[in-house]
């Protein structure tokens, strides 16, 4: 579940597109002969739904990977090619990036059972109340408190426009707003009945 875990957290992609992410949708090298070069990156260009699209079809798109997520890919590439080996004739070959020992398909309940045994010894962290999800939201929420303007951070989790991003994360993309409080300490001191 590392590099799952990671890919979830640091591109905000649906459980739904990674199960269905092939390693030929995988550039962990990036595209340097293209004009202009290409960082590493995938293509969320499919899910696990019936029609083996995406959501929607602006949840179609290619996101550049982060350091952590080239280095956990490289892990799991590396990881499967020896349950490849181990697991010999039993091997369903589907060329999915996250795939079972045996190289078959994972389904939700799959994901979101490895997800909890993975969380079970985090301290201050009840497993039961998590789902592979939390990833997406936390990335959200990541990019919101790092000031990721919305229209940004909508495109980024393949959203249609700004609204559903704004209504699905609410909590997560609403910060207190501190402009009024801040104003007022400058003006008036932070607190009176402090030396």
């Amino acid at each position: 579940m590392h590099a799952y875990i990671v890919v979830a957290l640091l591109t905000g992609a649906r459980s739904e597109e990674l199960r269905a992410l092939t390693w030929d949708h995988v550039f962990l090298k990036g595209r340097q002969d293209f004009d202009p070069p290409q960082p590493p990156h995938i293509a969320v260009w499919r899910s696990v739904r019936r029609s083996g699209d995406t959501k929607t079809r602006k949840s179609r798109r290619t996101l550049a990977l982060p350091a952590r997520c080239v280095e956990a890919l490289w892990q799991q590439f590396e990881e499967q090619g020896w349950d490849r080996l181990v697991a010999d004739e039993e091997w369903e070959e589907h060329g999915l990036v996250f795939s079972s020992g045996v190289g078959k398909p994972l389904d939700a309940a799959n994901v979101r059972r490895a997800f909890r045994q993975a969380l079970k010894d985090v301290n201050g962290v009840d497993a039961a109340e998590w789902t592979p999800r939390e990833l997406r939201h936390s990335f959200v929420s990541l990019l919101s408190d790092r000031g990721v303007p919305l229209e940004e951070i909508s495109r980024l989790v393949g959203h249609s426009g700004t609204a559903v991003t704004e209504e699905v994360y609410r909590k997560q993309i609403r910060p207190v707003i501190q402009t009024g409080a801040v104003v007022m300490d400058g003006i008036f001191g932070a607190d009176p009945r402090k030396p």
